[in-house]
């Protein structure tokens, strides 16, 4: 039986290769092990869904690099607008939530990650001037 010609049989191939999975979200300065170990706690979890972690991550950032006057308002009567787009500190708690149930490596990881909002929120603020 004869040798197939090179060309025919990369001609019945497709293009592209398929795609089982469609691509994981990543999160700026977490490693792709931490990413793995992430998505795989949303999956295993009940308490968890596809994609919380880096949606609560993203209000967490958002919340605190927002104007101290804002802050400051949110404190003094609540915020109406968390109720149906979530609330920063029920979305830090679950950080603190799935950093506990990783490994330490990648929960350290994680740590970082947040502990730069952390900072950002903790930072001394200069008092208010009596106008």
């Amino acid at each position: 039986m004869p040798r197939s010609r090179p060309g025919r049989v990369r001609a019945g191939l497709s293009r592209r290769p398929a795609r089982d999975a469609p691509a994981q979200p990543v999160i700026d300065g977490l490693s792709a092990r931490a990413m793995s170990e992430i998505v795989h706690l949303e999956r295993t979890r009940n308490y968890l869904q596809s994609g919380d972690v880096r949606r609560a991550l993203r209000l967490w950032k958002e919340y605190v690099r927002r104007p101290e006057r804002e802050l400051w308002h949110d404190d003094e009567f609540g915020n109406v607008y968390w109720y149906c787009c979530g609330d920063p500190f029920e979305a830090r708690a679950l950080l603190d939530t799935v950093t506990q149930a990783m490994s330490p490596r990648s929960a350290a990881e994680l740590r970082r990650v947040v502990g730069r909002s952390d900072a950002v929120w903790n930072r001394p603020r200069p008092p208010y001037e009596a106008a």
